[in-house]
């Protein structure tokens, strides 16, 4: 249907999250979701093995932005993938176990971003 846009989240969503929002005592339904912006391009992908905070069930949206179509995997428990076509789509994911779960492309043999659980 109608793609998700989260522009205010998405300043807050690439590189290391320093987890100073203090958003983890409070209701999880009502957390703003961490923005994974991720783009294939020319065979090769960003972002390259960063890792980023989220919170046990918070949202996680995928914003992923490619030249053809593919998949990710996410190596949660259980594990997840998601596959994508040519353009720019979001896809929203929670995970509510702690740990660190890498998100990766089989295809390009890489780590995207390892996801660090709290």
């Amino acid at each position: 249907m109608a793609l998700i846009c989260l522009v205010g989240a998405a300043l807050s969503a690439c590189g290391t999250d320093d987890g100073s929002d203090g958003g983890s005592d409070g209701d999880q339904g009502s957390e703003e979701p961490v923005v994974v912006q991720i783009t294939f391009e020319d065979g090769e992908v960003e972002p390259n093995g960063d890792r980023i905070e989220v919170g046990a069930g918070q949202p996680i949206d995928f914003e992923i932005t490619a030249d053809e179509p593919g998949a990710i995997h996410i190596h949660s428990d259980p594990e997840e993938e998601i596959t994508y076509e040519a353009g720019t789509r979001t896809f929203e994911i929670e995970i509510a176990r702690p740990g660190v779960v890498e998100v990766e492309s089989h295809n390009l043999d890489q780590v995207i971003v390892q996801l660090e659980v709290k």
